[in-house]
């Protein structure tokens, strides 16, 4: 992983990564909404954090070996959508863009609450 002290999370929140999505990596606390799980899912992409992408993963829908592409030069993540994912909601909708050196992806992706926290399910 990258050493991101003091610099802006790649989550886009403005808030320095240390504040932000790290407590989430290092098990700390849970996300509370299916699109702070998100942010802090492109932010272990970003960070090359493969282990947090896979324990934030539904066991029925995760592959069963993940590597996080160390050559992909994450730059910025831009939410377009969400809906529900909230408190007192057991499944969510995230829609994103994410950028990288070179181009962009878009992804609808689904979430669901299990065991009382926040998982990625997949996406379109």
């Amino acid at each position: 992983m990258s050493d991101s002290f003091g610099r802006p999370c790649p989550c886009g929140s403005g808030v320095v990564y240390e504040a932000c999505c790290q407590p989430l990596h290092h098990g700390e606390r849970q996300a509370v909404t299916a699109e702070e799980l998100m942010r802090s899912r492109y932010s272990a992409y970003a960070t090359g954090n493969a282990d947090y992408v896979f324990r934030t993963w539904h066991p029925r829908t995760r592959p069963a070996d993940l590597t996080v592409d160390a050559d992909v030069v994450w730059t910025g993540l831009t939410v377009t959508d969400v809906v529900a994912g909230g408190d007192g909601d057991d499944t969510g909708v995230v829609e994103f863009t994410a950028s990288y050196a070179g181009g962009s992806m878009r992804e609808r992706s689904r979430f669901e609450r299990r065991g009382g926290r926040w998982v990625y399910v997949d996406g379109k």
